[in-house]
């Protein structure tokens, strides 16, 4: 599988960003997806997850209530939708597929990544 996120932009404290991120090559709803982040001197970090079918979906306490993750297996794309946004939700966003079916939070259970994109929140 091969996964190429986009979406990361500048965008002011409040606001909002929609991430995509694409799949191509192994069949798309056969995987979990999950979204991560990563800023600066940290480590990787659970954003969210979707199961195959889209039906179930996990979230980090950070995004609860403010994030939401979809998919569109038609079009081999997992989406993060983020609202609210304040400053510590700055950070390189990446996508991620997993064969694991039980929503993975751990990044060393996803068996596929992209590219990050970056998001940055101006106060």
């Amino acid at each position: 599988v091969q996964l190429q996120a986009s979406g990361g932009g500048l965008v002011r404290a409040g606001g909002s960003l929609r991430l995509s991120c694409v799949a191509s090559g192994r069949a798309f709803s056969s995987v979990t997806m999950g979204w991560f982040r990563q800023a600066p001197g940290k480590e990787r970090e659970f954003v969210a997850a979707i199961s195959r079918s889209g039906g179930s979906t996990s979230y980090a306490d950070s995004g609860k209530g403010r994030f939401t993750i979809s998919r569109d297996n038609a079009k081999n794309t997992v989406y993060l939708r983020m609202n609210s946004l304040k400053s510590e939700d700055a950070a390189v966003y990446y996508c991620a597929a997993s064969f694991i079916l039980e929503l993975p939070r751990r990044p060393y259970d996803y068996n596929y990544w992209g590219r990050g994109t970056q998001v940055t929140v101006s106060s």
